[in-house]
């Protein structure tokens, strides 16, 4: 069944956040994204800055409400859903 649709943060960082030129934003998720995959996928289809900055989904990290997922787990009762591409050190 498909759950309600419901508001999250979106917190973006490093290339991401430059590409789709904002920071965070606030959006109304439908209740058919349950996964970060699907979240991905379905911001993506977005508008082109979106799709330019997902293009390559497998190298993107999610963290939820601050705690790092997978991108086949769920998204649960998330608040603030953060994005951003592989951290290197150095």
């Amino acid at each position: 069944m498909e759950r309600p649709d419901r508001e999250v943060r979106l917190v973006y960082f490093a290339w991401v956040r430059e590409c789709i030129g904002l920071s965070d934003e606030r959006v109304s998720l439908p209740g058919s994204v349950r996964t970060a995959g699907e979240l991905i996928a379905w911001l993506a289809e977005r508008g082109d800055t979106y799709a330019y900055a997902l293009e390559a989904p497998s190298t993107i990290r999610v963290a939820v409400d601050q705690l790092h997922i997978e991108q086949d787990e769920p998204l649960g009762s998330a608040t603030e859903i953060a994005l951003f591409p592989p951290m290197t050190g150095g």
